[in-house]
């Protein structure tokens, strides 16, 4: 007999670090989750990732049980982690914070494929190009 989905929490959570506090302990304690079961799985699945800020979608059933996906970090945390910048550009059109080469902006478009809705590498790469604007990040012409 298939589960009946009851309900569908997103999340931002640390990579290895989640733990009952919130976010994720209220969100998931409203639905009737184990949460520390809960933390000891996500922290298992994510300790290659430590420390990255991590969208997951974890999806609550019938019987209290729940599944979970974890989803690439934000294209913008992408962009600074390769850059190695604290944040984006207050204003991004006057000041620029950085600057991505074409490789690694196929790099960033690469490991965050699986998450976007782009049919190609070529338009996950304009989507990283253009949070990359947004953030001030200049991005090399070829």
């Amino acid at each position: 007999m298939a589960k009946t989905v009851k309900k569908v929490i997103k999340v931002m959570a640390r990579g290895g670090q989640a733990n009952p506090a919130p976010p994720i302990g209220p969100a998931l304690g409203q639905a009737g989750v184990d949460i520390s079961g809960f933390c000891t799985k996500f922290n298992e699945q994510t300790k290659g990732m430590m420390g990255q800020l991590l969208p997951v979608q974890i999806t609550v059933y019938d019987d209290r049980s729940f599944s979970f996906v974890v989803k690439q970090p934000a294209v913008s945390t992408l962009i600074k982690a390769e850059l190695k910048i604290e944040s984006g550009s207050g204003e991004p059109n006057k000041t620029k914070v950085g600057k991505l080469s074409k490789a690694q902006v196929r790099k960033i478009a690469e490991r965050k494929m699986p998450d976007l809705n782009a049919n190609d590498i070529e338009a996950a790469e304009k989507t990283v190009m253009g949070t990359a604007r947004s953030m001030g990040v200049t991005v090399e012409s070829s």
